[in-house]
């Protein structure tokens, strides 16, 4: 059985290597390309999984890409590949609906074995990606919600409360209530501390 293949990736270098390793399998084609997040949901209904980058240009993002493939009957499989394993983006990808999450820097049979693994419909998960959810799964008192970690995440972007409410579609005080929880988890007393805390513990994107 032939598993279809659909590269979602904004850079055309990386799409090409992929590519190469992955025509060396008999039991895989790859049926298209996409350079941007938009691209990738209206080719995905020609594939069986979709590698997924998180990371494009203006737009949408991979995260929300994935959830609009994987929401219909019947969707193909997600696999994100991407050079993040930060705490914020494997949860948006997971949540989205993700069957797997691998990094860049795998190597081809790790990426052929986890193409497969998501074909089947099960899940593939890169050694260092589930060591973080287990450690999460552990410690979940002390664990940053999906929500806190978008708010840390804004704040390391320079947006200020009133921004972030705007995004995010929260109100100042709900902001404000992220930050103060984000404080005590991390053990800071600043929004500057609470940013480098959080990029060393690679919860959120340097």
């Amino acid at each position: 059985m032939t598993i279809r293949l659909l590269l979602a990736d904004d850079h055309p270098v990386v799409r090409a290597g992929l590519r190469a390793v992955l025509d060396t399998e008999p039991d895989f084609t790859v049926v298209a390309e996409a350079a941007t997040a938009e691209r990738a949901v209206e080719l995905a209904p020609e594939a069986d999984v979709v590698l997924m980058d998180l990371r494009f240009g203006p737009g949408m993002d991979g995260a929300e890409a994935t959830a609009a493939i994987t929401a219909g009957a019947g969707a193909p499989r997600v696999l994100v590949l991407t050079t993040y394993d930060t705490d914020a983006d494997i949860l948006a990808a997971v949540e989205a609906g993700a069957s797997g999450y691998l990094l860049k820097d795998a190597p081809p049979e790790e990426l052929a074995a986890a193409v497969r693994t998501a074909a089947a419909g099960q899940s593939a998960l890169a050694p260092a990606v589930a060591h973080r959810l287990m450690d999460r799964m552990r410690t979940p008192a002390q664990a940053l919600t999906k929500r806190e970690l978008e708010v840390v995440q804004l704040v390391g972007e320079g947006l200020s409360n009133q921004q972030i409410s705007k995004r995010l579609f929260l109100s100042q005080a709900t902001v404000k209530s992220h930050l103060v929880h984000v404080f005590a988890k991390l053990g800071v007393d600043s929004r500057t501390a609470a940013v480098a805390a959080a990029r060393e513990r690679r919860l959120i994107r340097r």
